[in-house]
């Protein structure tokens, strides 16, 4: 696995704390300590292997589109494996026979969009008998599901569980089995990335976070010492070339770019061979350029002159909501117009990374993504 020193632990038992890093440097709040996200010992991750590997993990949906919380119906669970090229299989627990009354079988597991995806069409897949009282139903990796989140419905043939007649049960998490994300390394000359993450609601219920980046620029290490941020991680879906640059886009400004040299090479890291890219940014450029207020820079990596800039991000392990859980210390910094500022990076709603700079003691999360 890719050893990632140091993650910073975000809320619960372990809010403030930090770990020691494999190195042995200093793990604490210190802002001038680097830190490192550990994907080895994610929060999901450290649950499944406490209990024999297969829990349930906590529900981190805050800032994202709201659900329909379910009706108070006899619930239908489903438990769900995720393997390491995208696929995931659903079996859906003591559903009896489930046919109808006349012998005949129709049923299916339908996938409803919400928030930006609420306009798609659903997706349905066919449920079959897996044995055991227990239903089947496979999302293979080579089906596409549009990018975003995903509420798990069970519509069973003659079922009388359902709030409204004619509609489907709304799905309770199961065991949910996501070993095969700790640690994917997909080939980074495929053309796009497919990530699908089930996850508890919270409400309880079972839904997907879904991603398809192309191509797709994965964050890894991040270190941060005095004011500057070193970013590395893999590019998949593009070619290593020379005067590759990243990217900080000031959101509430759009036209207020500012740009840093990056490295992309087809090199050996940490066990994986493909393209890796590197780069270092300076708060301090995001800070002189800074119109006061919280300000979001989201972060990007033209891998050269000549292609169009993709998106940094973390989706490549078993973290469906990174923002509250992949926290960092901010840095001190002054601004010659508008006094003493903070910035510090974090992960959005969408596990994109960015950069936020806001006035000194004001960096709490405000912002919807």
């Amino acid at each position: 696995m890719t050893a990632y020193a140091g993650l910073p632990t975000g809320t619960g038992r372990n809010a403030g704390k930090w770990r020691t890093s494999a190195n042995g440097s200093a793990s604490g709040a210190d802002p001038t300590t680097e830190t490192t996200p550990d994907t080895r010992t994610s929060p999901t991750t450290e649950m499944l292997r406490t209990s024999e590997m297969l829990q349930t993990p906590v529900p981190f949906e805050t800032g994202t589109p709201e659900e329909t919380p379910a009706v108070s119906v006899p619930p239908r669970r489903s438990d769900c494996i995720a393997d390491s090229a995208g696929g995931l299989t659903f079996d859906l627990v003591d559903c009896g026979t489930a046919g109808g009354a006349d012998g005949s079988w129709d049923a299916a597991l339908v996938l409803r969009g919400r928030g930006a995806n609420s306009t798609l069409d659903e997706v349905r897949l066919p449920l079959v008998p897996a044995g055991d009282g227990r239903l089947r139903a496979v999302l293979p990796s080579t089906m596409a599901l549009p990018e975003g989140r995903w509420d798990a419905y069970a519509e069973v043939g003659g079922s009388a569980s359902a709030a409204t007649p004619g509609e489907p049960d709304r799905l309770l998490p199961g065991i949910l089995d996501l070993r095969s994300l700790v640690d994917r390394r997909p080939d980074t000359d495929r053309p796009s990335v497919a990530v699908r993450i089930p996850y508890a609601t919270k409400h309880d219920n079972l839904s997907i976070r879904s991603w398809l980046r192309t191509p797709h620029a994965e964050a890894g290490e991040l270190r941060l010492s005095d004011g500057v941020m070193t970013v590395q991680g893999r590019l998949f879906g593009a070619s290593a070339g020379t005067g590759a640059l990243a990217e900080a886009r000031s959101r509430r400004h759009p036209s207020v770019v500012r740009t840093v040299p990056a490295s992309v090479e087809d090199t050996v890291r940490d066990g994986a061979t493909g393209h890796h890219f590197a780069f270092t940014l300076a708060f301090k450029e995001l800070v002189e350029a800074w119109q006061g207020g919280r300000e979001p820079w989201d972060l990007w990596l033209r891998p050269a002159p000549d292609e169009e800039p993709v998106r940094v991000a973390r989706i490549l392990d078993d973290v469906p909501d990174k923002k509250h859980i992949f926290t960092y210390p901010v840095q001190p910094l002054t601004c010659s117009e508008h006094g003493t500022a903070e910035a510090g990076p974090y992960y959005t709603a969408d596990n994109d990374l960015a950069v936020r700079v806001a006035p000194a003691g004001e960096s709490g999360d405000d912002e919807p993504n």
